[in-house]
């Protein structure tokens, strides 16, 4: 297994045929996701998507819209 920088880490999912991917156990445990918790995608045509907690989503919306002028 790869090692990554201490707070950085990469897994892989499947996405099923109804397009639902399950989050792994580590990746759940590390961001304290639970059942019926509520989570966000964001997508990036150039730079991917992003699935980040909904408890997030001021921070995030100010550095989205920040970053809007960068390009």
């Amino acid at each position: 297994m790869t090692k990554f920088p201490k707070g950085k880490n990469a897994w892989t999912v499947t996405v099923g045929e109804k397009g639902q991917i399950v989050i792994p156990k580590q990746a759940r445990e590390q961001f304290d996701i639970h059942p019926g918790d509520q989570l966000i995608i964001l997508s990036d045509e150039k730079r991917g998507l992003a699935i980040p907690p909904k408890s997030h989503l001021a921070e995030l919306f100010a550095k989205i819209f920040s970053d809007e002028t960068k390009e």
